[in-house]
């Protein structure tokens, strides 16, 4: 906090009243809390803080509370929406609010009422790094000011109230002013010449003491912005208003935080591109960090904002081209090897080591990236570089200081490249004595002791390389006035570094993916093992919060992918290859009591694939009597799946095998499919780790299990199908999401957008306008069923809008 100084500190025993008021509508249960930095207000510990009292005013509820304060008060200050026990339900974005009471009322005895607007998400935004040292950077060119202070003999005791406005705007251009013009004549009877001019603060605030006779009031007002050349800019939306209590003859002094100047919004065009596309004539092979100075000049001259980037994180988990997908990292933190500029590793490069280069140029200079070959032509090149300039470059300052900076990732992933290396794959549970990570064992890893230093070291040096770069083109970025946004994937590999370091971080036996929708009827698996959000939760999501920070060294937006995972998830057991047989996480389930309660008792009937001889007949014709020995046994009048083929990577492994030996009667993908559509002929999931809890099998009406059911168990079944998909997880979701990404938004100061495509549960909205959060819409892919393609300008300002998507 600021040293604004400290109440306890005060020898006068005089005191202020000080009257909070707010607008907001709760729900039931709810109340509002203020609290603050000073033990008045709770010292930030909201169940000591001032509770509010709800009143209604016209079509708004108001709440209000009164404290006495000493005359030299000053504190920080928030709101927060609370239950019956105090306990925090949600609370205000952005910054804390600051509170200095002015030499006028330190000779106590006065009241000063507090008038404030609650804070969303998108008051925050201007504050974050894309407008603030991006798109409104010329702003700070502003002379920050203090209003003028208003003296005691100045005012008309009893007839007069001391109004200070307050309103917060970030777009001023140079020789511009803010004004308040309105109904009083102390505001120019809404003639802007005769207004009352604001002071810029600092901030984008911009402040002003007025002395307003009691006869005015009710007054109506709005705020402006007024050129040199007589530009007048009035804020849009309704007047403002405000009255004061007629009954009061004594002098009032009222506060107003009035939020921001409504006017047009920032909008801004710009292109998403994946890293290895920005190709230059001075890549080897692929696009790389540098390359995005040129991509930046193009985007100013085409009128762009922004330059939006694929994941740009290393993924080198396979060693082979399929390592190409960005969104399965190898490291959350290291960058790509893959987008390194060997030709500015050293300013005294060999002639050999460029004539190799010139040679590679030309041999990987293709239409498509040659993804494997560049990789290990330019690791080649490095390491030649890297041997020649290693102490050099290990002694230098610049090394070390970002070796500090990021020691707690960069040690750890410089080993698994290591190990990875050494025992030629990236599956550490075959590591041996390292499979398991200790902090032990990774300093006697990385020691200077070591024969294989030297191969530590050359992971530091690629990244500390790969740092510098896209840290000069950010930097190059942020002075032509571009956003340069990245891309937050919403899992890791399940054979990565961040698995191997905090195994206890994630569910390694789950699988992440997406539920069926229009697009894909066996939704989506990823392969990405899903969150321990009870066990990240205990360090305050201590590892999001590294990502964030990370990449706000180089970013100043960010796409968050996949925002539902923060609401929940669709886990898939780790045995699954497609992406049906899932359940959400979080969730309530079924519970057999529910069940049973409802005449809902045959579980094994319910939870087993229901495979009976019609069903093998009409999938593989004459074949099935060649088939069912292979993978199904006969039980009673059905057919059960073999303990060694119950699942579906049981299934593909076996099928391959027999494939191998010319032992399938169809084709592999044919039997594969089918079998796994009979895999998947189930009406409940049974969870695993809770034998006594359900899952309805999405679209589970698609079934021929649920088909055979009787009236009363489809109707009972269809009706707690619909309360588990769409009804009775939405607070809960509200809450994980409400849990989960203020975190990942407090972390840094970037602009966040979430990419919320999908199956949307109809909480994910209403909270990601209360954080600030920018959603995502395709005109290729609408929301409106009765739509084939969207209106940009019907989509709401907090959106970002694309024709298409890699999605």
């Amino acid at each position: 906090m600021a040293n604004l100084g400290s109440s306890s500190a005060t020898k006068s025993m005089k005191s202020v009243k000080l009257k909070f008021r707010i607008p907001y509508f709760t729900e039931w249960g709810q109340r509002l809390v203020v609290c603050g930095s000073e033990p008045t207000l709770g010292s930030w510990n909201v169940k000591k803080g001032l509770l509010l009292s709800p009143f209604h005013q016209g079509d708004e509820l108001i709440w209000t509370g009164t404290v006495a304060v000493p005359c030299r008060f000053c504190c920080e200050y928030s709101y927060y929406v609370v239950d019956d026990a105090k306990n925090v339900l949600r609370w205000e974005m952005g910054n804390k609010r600051k509170l200095i009471l002015p030499p006028l009322l330190q000779e106590g005895g006065q009241t000063l009422e507090l008038h404030d607007l609650w804070q969303t998400g998108g008051d925050a935004l201007p504050f974050r790094s894309a407008f603030k040292d991006v798109i409104f950077c010329k702003g700070s060119t502003l002379n920050i000011d203090r209003p003028e202070v208003i003296l005691q003999d100045k005012l008309d005791q009893g007839e007069s109230v001391l109004v200070h406005f307050k309103i917060c705007c970030p777009n001023v251009e140079e020789g511009t002013s803010v004004y308040v013009i309105g109904s009083s004549t102390k505001l120019g009877n809404w003639n802007v010449q005769d207004g009352l001019k604001l002071q810029y603060t600092g901030e984008y605030i911009w402040e002003a003491y007025c002395v307003i006779p009691r006869s005015d009031f009710p007054i109506k007002y709005k705020y402006c912005k007024y050129g040199k050349n007589g530009c007048l800019s009035l804020e849009i939306g309704s007047t403002r208003e405000l009255s004061i209590d007629s009954s009061k003859s004594q002098l009032q002094y009222i506060f107003l935080s009035d939020g921001m100047l409504r006017e047009m919004p920032w909008r801004g065009a710009g292109v998403a591109i994946p890293m290895f596309s920005v190709r230059s004539e001075v890549d080897l092979g692929v696009g790389e960090f540098l390359d995005l100075k040129l991509l930046v000049d193009w985007a100013v001259e085409s009128g762009f904002h922004l330059v939006q980037l694929l994941p740009i994180n290393d993924t080198s988990v396979h060693g082979m081209w399929w390592d190409s997908y960005p969104y399965s990292s190898l490291s959350v933190f290291a960058l790509h090897p893959l987008y390194l500029r060997v030709q500015a590793l050293s300013e005294n490069m060999p002639e050999d080591i460029k004539n190799e280069i010139r040679n590679a140029k030309e041999r990987l200079d293709g239409k498509d990236v040659d993804y494997e070959a560049t990789m290990a032509t330019k690791l080649s090149i490095a390491k030649k570089v890297f041997m020649q300039e290693k102490d050099l470059i290990l002694n230098s300052s610049s090394f070390h200081k970002f070796f500090s900076a990021n020691k707690d990732w960069l040690k750890p992933y410089a080993a698994f490249c290591f190990l990875r290396d050494f025992f030629e794959t990236s599956d550490h549970s075959q590591w041996g004595r390292f499979s398991n990570y200790s902090k032990d064992k990774l300093e006697k890893l990385v020691s200077k002791d070591t024969s294989h230093y030297d191969a530590i070291c050359f992971h530091y040096y690629v990244q500390f390389h790969l740092h510098l770069q896209l840290s000069e083109a950010a930097a190059y970025a942020r002075a032509k006035g571009v956003i340069l946004k990245g891309d937050l994937p919403i899992g890791v590999d399940r054979n990565s570094v961040d698995t191997w370091v905090y195994p206890n971080l994630f569910r390694m036996n789950t699988s992440t993916g997406a539920p069926p929708d229009y697009f894909d009827k066996n939704g989506q698996n990823w392969g990405f093992p899903t969150y321990n959000w009870e066990e990240m939760s205990k360090d305050n999501y201590a590892w999001w919060r590294a990502r964030l920070t990370q990449m706000g060294k180089y970013f100043t937006a960010y796409r968050i992918d996949h925002i539902l995972g923060f609401f929940r998830i669709w886990e898939l057991p780790d045995h699954a290859m497609t992406g049906l047989i899932g359940k959400f996480r979080p969730s309530i389930p079924l519970s057999q009591e529910e069940l049973e309660r409802e005449g809902i008792w045959d579980f094994d009937r319910l939870t087993r694939p229901y495979v009976r001889k019609e069903f093998l007949q009409e999938k593989f014709g004459d074949s099935w009597t060649l088939i069912v020995p292979t993978f199904l046994n006969e039980y009673l009048d059905r057919y059960e799946f073999k303990e060694d083929c119950n699942t579906e990577k049981k299934i593909a492994a076996k099928l391959k095998s027999c494939a191998e030996k010319s032992l399938l009667p169809e084709s592999e993908d044919k039997i594969r499919h089918d079998l796994f559509d009979l895999l998947k002929n189930i009406v409940l999931i049974r969870d695993p780790e809770y034998a006594r809890n359900f899952y309805p099998r999405f679209n589970l009406e698609d079934t021929s299990s649920f088909r055979d059911l009787d009236d009363h168990s489809k109707n009972v079944l269809k009706r707690l199908y619909y309360d588990y998909y769409f009804h009775r997880q939405e607070k809960l979701w509200q809450q994980n999401a409400l849990k989960t990404l203020p975190v990942l938004l407090n972390s840094s100061d970037m602009l966040a957008c979430g990419e919320d495509l999908g199956l949307i549960p109809a909480c994910v909205h209403p909270v990601m306008q209360e954080l600030g959060l920018i959603g995502l819409r395709i005109q290729r892919m609408p929301s409106e069923p009765d739509l084939e393609f969207g209106f940009p300008s019907q989509y709401s300002y907090m959106t970002v809008c694309a024709p298409s998507c890699h999605d």
